[in-house]
């Protein structure tokens, strides 16, 4: 009785169902009793065929999550603390970086309105001990830096030369006070510092002589040159200055407040890439600094090395993070645009694409952790670091190219942030260090023979 009942109320609820107006129209164009003889021939997957051609299945195609890190390195790689601390970051960055960076890439200008807020995640000077820093791993630092450089490059290069190449001459290189006078401002962004090496005509030759001069005056340094592309210069408190004495012909590293007679920086402009980092050309007139603020340990472009050693470590992953955050533009794009009636994510040369695009990523993180585990490990070398750097810049190249070839004609519109990533990828094709100079770095170390002139 209990199952004549349901089959009652079933077939009550499909009769309230039926449209007799549409039906008694089909009834005029095909013969309905050879139509549902039809149809009650049909399998099950013939049915589950017919359905979906016409659209009646009702689940919507559920897509894999747009996720870079196809080998779940970092997921596996990190603590619960790290890994918490690199979700983290990430979610700041999505929310607060990314929907503004477009506008300031756009006009040039740097979000000064952020800085505090990047303060509040205490990430400054990462791997330093003491001075407020974490004392995290060079694993975490360089997973960061991915994280900064996947939603924009320029805010990563910004963070580098603060936490980098600015915090780490002092902290490699600097006397006790100075550490202390400068280190705890700077890990708060108190403090902003840039590092004043590379010159109008000195670049890649920075290792065999520097134009910018300095010459010991009793208690005094004066500072005569010019430095130029230094990231940060407009607005740095501090700038790290290198410069060739006179008497021994030997570089040597010195503080320079920004309010120092005889310093002045000229913002850099028409830019095609890193357009939010304001970079500066900051010239050197008889400009006097006192002996206290001359870094201490700072004696040989040897000193200097051991700084651009740490932070081309970071390039390399900065290399990463760009690469990863526009095949990841790339991906979500194919799988929302529709040509032909489907999104272009079902057709094989866009796939062909999307497959060499996260081989040459995967293939970059790899490289990149097994350097941050080299560094940890007090093992990493100028060959290691210059060989990531080679590899990583070059294959950022491929991958956001390809990004923009997924996308057609928008691949070059700023609002879909590939093309952002595309300008800023030539940017770290050739900072610290070009592919050239990284390449004879690690063809001496292989072969025992030096190729530079």
């Amino acid at each position: 009785m209990a199952n004549l009942f349901s089959s009652l109320k079933n077939a009550y609820q499909l009769f309230k169902s039926v449209d007799f107006q549409k039906l008694d129209a089909l009834s005029k164009k095909v013969d309905l009793p050879k139509m549902v003889e039809a149809i009650s021939s049909l399998d099950e997957k013939q049915l589950q065929g017919m359905m979906k051609m016409m659209g009646g299945s009702s689940r919507k195609k559920e897509l894999p999550p747009i996720e870079g890190d196809f080998y779940q390195l970092g997921e596996e790689a990190l603590n619960e603390e790290d890994r918490a601390l690199q979700l983290k970051v990430r979610a700041f960055l999505e929310k607060e970086v990314k929907p503004i960076v477009n506008d300031y890439w756009l006009k040039a200008e740097f979000p000064h309105e952020i800085i505090p807020r990047i303060a509040e995640l205490n990430v400054c000077g990462l791997t330093y001990k003491g001075y407020g820093c974490a004392g995290k791993s060079n694993l975490m630092e360089g997973i960061l830096a991915m994280e900064l450089a996947r939603v924009d490059t320029s805010m990563s290069t910004f963070f580098g030369v603060q936490s980098g190449l600015a915090m780490g001459s002092i902290y490699l290189l600097g006397s006790d006070e100075q550490k202390q006078e400068w280190l705890p401002s700077m890990q708060q962004f108190k403090t902003i510092g840039a590092f004043g090496l590379t010159e109008p005509e000195v670049g890649s030759g920075a290792a065999g002589g520097l134009n910018t001069t300095v010459k010991r005056k009793g208690n005094k340094w004066v500072i005569n040159g010019q430095k130029k592309w230094i990231g940060n210069a407009p607005f740095a408190d501090i700038t790290i200055i290198w410069a060739r004495d006179l008497d021994d012909n030997q570089v040597k590293g010195f503080l320079v407040r920004k309010e120092t007679p005889g310093f002045s920086v000229e913002k850099m402009h028409d830019k095609m890439a890193l357009r939010i980092v304001q970079n500066g050309l900051i010239t050197l007139t008889n400009c006097e600094v006192d002996e206290a603020d001359r870094l201490q340990n700072a004696n040989s472009f040897k000193d200097t090395a051991k700084v651009l050693q740490m932070t081309r470590a970071g390039v390399a992953w900065q290399a990463v993070g760009c690469a990863r955050g526009a095949y990841e533009a790339a991906l979500a794009y194919t799988q929302k645009r529709k040509q032909f009636g489907r999104p272009i994510a079902s057709f094989q040369l866009i796939q062909n694409h999307l497959v060499e695009m996260l081989s040459n990523l995967t293939a970059m993180q790899t490289l990149c952790f097994r350097l941050s585990q080299l560094q940890d490990q007090n093992l990493l070398t100028d060959e290691h670091a210059s060989l990531a750097k080679v590899f990583c810049s070059m294959r950022t190249r491929d991958v956001v190219s390809r990004a923009r070839e997924v996308m057609g004609g928008n691949g070059i519109l700023l609002e879909y942030d590939v093309a952002r990533f595309v300008a800023d990828a030539e940017a770290i094709y050739s900072y610290e260090g070009t592919k050239e100079i990284n390449t004879l770095i690690v063809g001496r170390a292989i072969t025992g023979y030096s190729a530079f002139v």
